[in-house]
């Protein structure tokens, strides 16, 4: 008899909220020249920031720094290596645009008038496989939240061909069995949301 070749694949959500210092705490750089900026956040252990879920990242400015660029270096949501140069928004909080699963350096291109933390957003990703597949069904934990879960293809932004719809019963079960075939996704799949309030517990993904 024939083996299935079906696999599974648990994710928890990533119940973190939102932390401005949780790659650096604030610091005011003033060596000159490009500098690194220690990360000793809340999410960071051994001079690496590690997150539950991959997350885009937020950079906080105390002072007029607004002609800075902070250049963060890690790893995406498949464990790839990814560079992002986030420029600085004088006295405010500038936000990336690429989810990073580990920081490992962050460096900022010259000295600060004021101090700058490196935390972040709200914004994470998580994926169930990176490649071609077929999702088969999803076994959903709910949280205490209502909302609306967007499987995509390929990335945060991709086509979502499969949504559903949680419900704020905390602890309460869905089985989704998919018919025939199962949904193809072409370039991986993968599940952007809210962190901090999210809007289901976990779930397991079966694929092949």
């Amino acid at each position: 008899m024939a083996g299935s070749d079906v696999k599974a694949k648990y994710i928890a959500a990533d119940t973190n909220a939102a932390d401005a210092a949780s790659v650096c705490t604030a610091e005011q750089l003033s060596g000159g020249g490009v500098q690194a900026i220690p990360i000793d956040g809340t999410d960071a252990s051994g001079g690496v920031a590690t997150f539950t879920a991959a997350r885009k990242l937020t950079v906080t400015a105390s002072g007029a720094d607004g002609d800075r660029t902070v250049t963060v270096t890690g790893t995406d949501v498949n464990g790839n290596a990814q560079t992002e140069a986030i420029g600085v928004t004088a006295s405010g909080v500038s936000t990336g645009t690429l989810y990073f699963r580990t920081v490992t350096a962050v460096v900022v291109d010259d000295d600060t008038n004021g101090t700058l933390s490196v935390g972040m957003a709200n914004d994470a990703i998580d994926v169930i496989y990176a490649g071609r597949a077929r999702l088969r069904g999803i076994y959903l934990i709910h949280s205490g939240t209502a909302g609306l879960l967007s499987f995509r293809d390929g990335s945060a932004t991709g086509t979502a061909h499969l949504q559903l719809a949680t419900v704020a019963s905390a602890g309460s079960d869905r089985d989704i069995i998919i018919p025939d075939e199962g949904i193809m996704y072409d370039n991986g799949v993968y599940l952007p949301y809210t962190a901090g309030t999210t809007v289901f517990s976990s779930f397991t993904a079966m694929y092949n």
